[in-house]
C-alpha cells in the first residue's frame, strides 16, 4: 500500500476510489461519459475519532460508500475521497 501523507481529521477517512469500470459483463465497452462513479474502496489514512467515539475503520479496510459521498482530492496525480467515517456503508 502506498505512503499519503494526508492526516484526515477527527473522523474523517482517506479513501482511494476504486477504478470506474470500463466493460460490461459481456464485454461491451463503457465510454467515459456513461462510466458511474466507483462506490468501493479502500481506506488509506484514518483520523482520531471523535471525543468518546473511537474509529471503527482501519488502514487497508474494503469498504463500500454512498454514490455522493465524500470529497474528492487529487494529490500527487493519485484521486482520493475524504469522508466521514459515517458516509462507510459497509466493509467488505
Amino acid at each position: 500500500m502506498m505512503e499519503v501523507k494526508i492526516k484526515p481529521l477527527a473522523d474523517r477517512v482517506l479513501v482511494k476510489p476504486d477504478p470506474a469500470e470500463t466493460k460490461t459483463a459481456s464485454g461491451i465497452i463503457i465510454p467515459d461519459t456513461a462510466k458511474e462513479k466507483p462506490q468501493k474502496g479502500t481506506v488509506i489514512s484514518i483520523g482520531n475519532g471523535k471525543k468518546n467515539e473511537p474509529m471503527i475503520l482501519k488502514k487497508g479496510d474494503r469498504i463500500l460508500y454512498g454514490k455522493y459521498s465524500g470529497t474528492e482530492l487529487k494529490w500527487d496525480g493519485e484521486e482520493y475521497l475524504i469522508m466521514r467515517e459515517s458516509d462507510v456503508i459497509a466493509v467488505i
